[in-house]
């Protein structure tokens, strides 16, 4: 399993402007082993439109999405745990999520 205590935002930026995703692609290859269950969060509002998307982006049979709303009810966390081969399978899944807006990766 993942463990995010030891992904900071701050280690994967770089002032010299190096790639986001090359930096967090080797992040990920320094802490995960692969092939692996991978579990992804994501914060998004409380629109079915916007949980069906981020849905239909992860269809390998392995995956378990679970969901929780907010108090306000205003927002939805979205949990899902699926298989990856590699730590590029890892960024190709967050980059199709970012095209969703408003979905806040994390």
């Amino acid at each position: 399993m993942s463990d995010f205590n030891n992904i900071n935002i701050q280690d994967i930026s770089d002032n010299n402007g190096a790639d986001f995703y090359n930096n967090f692609r080797q992040k990920l290859i320094d802490i995960e082993q692969f092939p692996s269950i991978y579990t992804f969060k994501f914060i998004l509002p409380a629109d079915q439109d916007k949980k069906a998307d981020v849905e239909k982006i992860f269809e390998h049979p392995s995956t378990k999405i679970s969901s929780k709303e907010s108090s306000t009810g205003k927002y939805n966390s979205l949990t899902v745990e699926t298989y990856v081969n590699s730590a590029d399978d890892v960024i190709d899944y967050y980059k199709k999520v970012s095209t969703i807006e408003k979905v806040i990766m994390m």
